[in-house]
């Protein structure tokens, strides 16, 4: 056998023993773990009973927040994510009921995994966002 042949094998042999030990690192994770979704209307229920323990998040932009806003909600926004990512602790409980915003829940689907990954036990995300709630009920509140 040739050494440009004996060469290839043992890369290859590397490789498929590098995917081997990626593939067990991935299985013992939890990575992607799904993030329970709430409607809209239910946000609403949760709003109207006025919950003293319920955390409301939201990681719009600050001009997203002036044109459109829910009172109630703490804007975290994803862009200045370096500037409050060590103080999440402090001015969140891990344990307590935690809803997110966004514009239609993709951002806050992002900060639900993230928050999940810090700890947080009890995440949700807003399906549909801002946009959904002032369609399905609030209608004051601006589409943008």
């Amino acid at each position: 056998m040739s050494s440009s042949r004996i060469s290839y094998l043992f890369y290859l042999s590397y490789l498929l023993q590098l995917i081997q030990n990626l593939k067990s690192k991935i299985s013992n994770r939890m990575i992607g773990q799904p993030i329970t979704q709430i409607s809209v209307e239910e946000l609403a229920q949760h709003l109207s009973k006025g919950e003293p323990n319920l955390q409301l998040v939201d990681v719009r932009e600050p001009q997203e927040v002036a044109i459109a806003h829910i009172e109630g909600f703490v804007n975290f926004p994803l862009s200045e994510f370096a500037v409050w990512e060590n103080e999440i602790h402090t001015r969140l409980d891990p344990h307590a009921e935690t809803l997110v915003l966004c514009h239609h829940g993709i951002r806050s689907a992002q900060m639900c995994q993230w928050l999940v990954n810090q700890g947080f036990t009890n995440v949700k995300n807003i399906s549909g966002g801002i946009d959904a709630y002032s369609m399905l009920v609030d209608p004051s509140i601006p589409l943008y």
